[in-house]
């Protein structure tokens, strides 16, 4: 009977055991379950609104809690002691320390740590721990900062918090490194926490955590080169070093663009201190204050001063003016007396020029002393500013601009300002001894201004190589020949430029179509058929159209023209005229007009506008000067895209190549001497070229446009001559 008993009692025991161990496998399965559980609300938790993910993480964490409670009583022991932990200050104090780490840039690499640690498996124990911390306030901190555009990456740790702990203890350690030593406290008390409250499987974790925070650096490199892309941002490109030394020079002239111009001279007067000012120059332009100046600028102009100056031998004096406006880097001085020019254009007649001149010479000098502005350099154009080499070396040797260099430019040698010695005696009050033949004496009688000037300068330029070789011979001279080669030791030439700031087809704003040199041959013909339709010509793109825009003065080679118009006239070819001049040429222009309609129009009148659409509009220009000391007329041509065809002298043989044939270079058909018969075959030879060899012809077109005419390269030999005359 014993037995018995013993063998009912170890049944009863066996089956005790199978029912516990039934029960331990049921509460394994449903731990299994509830991970899966945790985990797939983790993951749909981004797709719901922040107190969904409270809600059911609670629920989840309270059906978890109640299995626990059906297993050991041990396992309720750790899940106490680890929520028990959970609510410690010092666990708050880091999550909010946490928190506000996740504003800072230095969070980003933090999250990445985070993110990296997140792929290692996690323990069972881990994943309690993830359902007890997810019941704590501060994940709701964590879900609310998700609403906020600017804690993305805040957003981006909550929803790691609530995926794994493994990866929320990570984090935390990770940012616990990034912080300032007195942040090891912390470091160590959650290390000591993760030892209790996890088991050994979770330790072997704990120790591993380290390698991976030293393998995951690479995110603060990644972190902190937005900083070297800043330092990296492209300079500003540093402006060229002008030029050196700096020099200070004072233009006098009788005109200049845009204020009052009736030829070369003016353009230049206005371009050249422009192009100085570029090349370290200080440049002061004094001009007469005409009438005739625009109302536009007259308004802008400020008053500088007055006073009264000596003039005449007789000692009677005159009012001087001066008037200041300020434009493009230059500084225009304007001597104002209405006396003097209060005509409408800006030259009259000799009679009345000279004592004009007399007086603007020395009232351009006494308006720098008032001023107390010494140039390095006073720069003179033409007869009308001559006289300031004489009265500067006479009259103002004592006072503070007796220092500075002079230079006579000669635009046209042609006009020197020739009247009897008894009036400009008179007018200017200069010593008699200037008043000798190798000075201003001309012919015994006569007393000559540029002459004058020319003897006391201390340098001579003409505007153009050639020119200042051909004014050394009795054919281009005028008379002042031999002087000329008597100071040829300060002669030189320099060629003239032109503003590309005003003559520009891709920027003009007178022309209908702008063009360069990538599009010229599709654009320029617009313009030829637009010009063809403003001025009554057959309209037909294919016809050779020549442009003539001048003075109508002999010196112009009009007169070989006038022989030639009826051979150049065909069905194939045109003829534009534009200016004025003498009344021969402007009455047989309108008879041409008349005689060829639709195949020459004559326009007699100064019209910048119509100047720059036949410009333009045209193929060729014809400029068969009997001399020109430079000529702008071509190099505008050439910049617009025409055919220049020219006689070779002063500037049009500098700046025109004769075409070759048989290299095909060059860039203009030229004739050497003064014949109607070479004139026409010069023409003759561009219109079979059109015709018959376009393709070469608008090579030549490309050549012209590419070739640089403006002012920068004159600009530069220019200053090169201020400072050798200014240097000791």
């Amino acid at each position: 009977m014993p037995r018995k008993k013993t063998t009912k009692a170890s049944t009863r025991k066996s089956t005790t055991n199978k029912t516990t161990t039934a029960k331990a496998k049921e509460t394994a399965a449903l731990k299994v379950e509830s991970e899966k559980a945790v985990t797939k609300t983790a993951t749909t938790s981004k797709a719901e609104t922040p107190k969904k993910e409270v809600k059911d993480t609670k629920t989840t964490t309270k059906t978890t809690k109640t299995e626990v409670k059906a297993e050991k009583p041990a396992a309720k022991a750790t899940v106490k002691k680890a929520e028990a932990k959970e609510e410690k200050p010092a666990a708050k104090t880091t999550v909010k320390k946490a928190e506000e780490k996740a504003e800072k840039p230095a969070a980003k690499t933090t999250a990445k740590k985070a993110e990296v640690k997140e792929e290692k498996p996690a323990a069972k124990t881990t994943a309690k721990k993830a359902e007890v911390k997810a019941e704590k306030p501060a994940a709701k901190k964590a879900e609310v900062k998700e609403e906020k555009p600017a804690a993305k990456t805040t957003a981006k740790k909550a929803e790691v918090k609530e995926e794994k702990p493994a990866a929320k203890t990570t984090a935390k350690k990770a940012e616990a490194k990034e912080e300032k030593p007195a942040a090891k406290a912390t470091k160590k008390t959650k290390k000591t926490t993760a030892k209790k409250a996890a088991p050994k499987a979770a330790k072997a974790e704990v120790k591993e955590e380290p390698k991976e925070t030293v393998k995951v650096e690479a995110p603060k490199a990644e972190a902190e080169a937005p900083k070297a892309e800043v330092k990296e941002e492209p300079k500003p490109a540093p402006q060229p070093e002008l030029p050196q030394p700096r020099r200070s020079v004072a233009f006098i002239g009788s005109e200049c663009y845009p204020f009052v111009k009736t030829g070369g001279l003016g353009d230049v007067m206005y371009a050249l201190p422009k192009a100085l000012a570029k090349q370290n120059c200080d440049v002061k332009v004094i001009l007469p204050r005409y009438a005739c100046i625009p109302q536009e600028y007259q308004e802008k102009m400020v008053f500088k001063g007055a006073f009264d100056m000596d003039l005449c031998s007789d000692g009677r004096s005159y009012y001087v003016g001066i008037m200041e406006y300020v434009w493009d880097g230059v500084v225009y001085d304007f001597i104002d007396n209405m006396e003097f020019f209060s005509n409408g254009n800006p030259y009259t007649n000799l009679v009345d020029d000279i004592p004009k001149f007399c007086y603007f010479g020395k009232a351009a000098l006494a308006a720098l002393n008032f001023m107390d502005w010494e140039p390095d350099v006073i720069h003179c154009h033409d007869w009308q500013a001559s006289l300031v080499p004489l009265y500067l070396r006479t009259m103002f040797n004592n006072t503070p601009i007796a220092n500075a260099k002079v230079i006579m430019t000669i635009h046209n040698l042609r006009f020197q300002g020739v009247y009897n010695i008894e009036t400009l005696k008179y007018w200017t009050n200069l010593p008699d001894y200037v008043f000798n033949k190798d000075c201003m004496t001309e012919n015994w009688l006569d007393a000559n201004m540029l002459k004058g000037g020319l003897t006391y300068c201390n340098a001579i330029t003409t505007v153009s190589n050639t020119y200042a070789g051909e004014i050394q011979t009795p054919e281009y001279g005028e008379g002042l020949d031999a002087h000329l080669r008597y100071h040829s030791g300060k002669l030189r030439g320099i060629v003239n430029g032109i503003d590309y700031d005003i003559f520009n087809p891709a920027t003009d704003p007178m022309i209908p179509v702008h063009y360069d040199l990538s599009n010229v041959l599709e654009n320029k013909p617009k313009n030829k058929r637009a010009l063809q339709e403003e001025l009554g010509l057959q309209v037909d793109e294919n016809k050779f159209v020549i442009g003539l825009i001048s003075r109508l003065t002999d010196q112009k080679g009009l007169d070989l023209v006038n022989q030639i118009l009826p051979q150049i006239v065909d069905d194939f070819t045109e003829v534009v005229i534009l200016g004025t001049g003498q009344p021969e040429y402007e009455d047989s222009f309108r008879y041409y007009e008349n005689a060829y309609k639709g195949r020459v129009c004559a326009n007699i009148m100064y019209d910048e506008t119509r100047s720059h659409h036949i410009y333009a509009g045209c193929d060729a220009l014809l400029v068969p000067s009997r001399f020109e000391p430079c000529g702008l007329t071509q190099l505008i041509g050439m910049h617009y895209g025409d055919i220049p065809i020219v006689r070779e002298t002063g500037g049009l043989k500098d700046t025109v190549e004769p075409y070759n044939e048989y290299a095909n270079t060059g860039n203009g058909f030229t004739f050497d001497r003064y014949d109607a018969g070479l004139l026409l075959d010069a023409i003759n030879r561009a219109k079979t070229f059109y015709f018959t060899n376009r393709w070469c012809f608008d090579e030549m077109v490309q050549r012209n446009m590419d070739k640089d005419v403006s002012w920068e390269n004159s600009a530069k030999q220019y200053r090169d001559l201020y400072v050798a005359l200014t240097t000791d």
